[in-house]
């Protein structure tokens, strides 16, 4: 009995050897942290451009459409500031991640890093599309809903292929988009919570429970 149960301990600890070795483990808290500050500051000069304040009851859709007309200049500065971001805490988190992997030992793009990409570059590449159908047919309330709900699945889609952690912060960021949809006035608002508040809470706790 004693010979079978251990055989039982050997066989589930190379289990799990297995499953680490398939995920990839780098991942940089502090990029989540730098995240969370990008966009809280993105949000902080979006509310600037509007000329609205998020403790009002103000919507920025009655700035970008205030006579029922879509003013494309100002959506195209947002658009600006947004995509910036993006590409900034893109670029942030691939740095840092590549860093983080290369002082644990492992290597910055192993297959588990491109699986993990791939499976996150989908319902991404899904949302851009989405996005541009929203805003082709002028439903621009939806179109910042629509972007946190297709990071999330995008977050829940990459992390068969890296920490646990991932998992929960896309089934939040999953909940805030759909909230989003629904009270779209207050859009931005669940964008900064998302983006931003989440982002940091996620990254101080994957700093501390894997890198410290």
């Amino acid at each position: 009995m004693d010979k079978q149960q251990a055989q039982l301990e050997d066989i589930h600890h190379i289990k799990k050897m297995m499953e680490r070795s398939s995920r990839y483990s780098a991942l940089s808290g502090l990029s989540g942290v730098l995240v969370g500050f990008f966009a809280l500051l993105s949000v902080a000069i979006s509310y600037a451009i509007l000329g609205i304040s998020p403790f009002k009851t103000d919507s920025y859709l009655s700035v970008l459409s205030p006579t029922g007309v879509l003013d494309k200049d100002l959506l195209k500065i947002l658009a600006l500031n947004f995509g910036i971001v993006l590409i900034l805490s893109f670029t942030t988190a691939l740095w840092l991640s590549g860093k983080n992997a290369t002082k644990k030992g492992q290597q910055r793009w192993d297959l588990s890093a491109k699986r993990m990409l791939f499976n996150f570059m989908i319902p991404m590449i899904a949302g851009g599309i989405y996005c541009l159908i929203l805003f082709m047919q002028n439903h621009i309330e939806l179109l910042i809903p629509a972007t946190i709900l297709f990071y999330g699945l995008a977050l829940l889609n990459a992390s068969k292929y890296t920490v646990d952690d991932i998992k929960y912060l896309g089934i939040l960021l999953v909940l805030l988009g759909l909230l989003a949809s629904t009270f779209f006035n207050q859009a931005l608002i669940f964008w900064a919570i998302g983006f931003g508040l989440l982002h940091i809470i996620y990254g101080t706790s994957m700093y501390f429970k894997y890198e410290k």
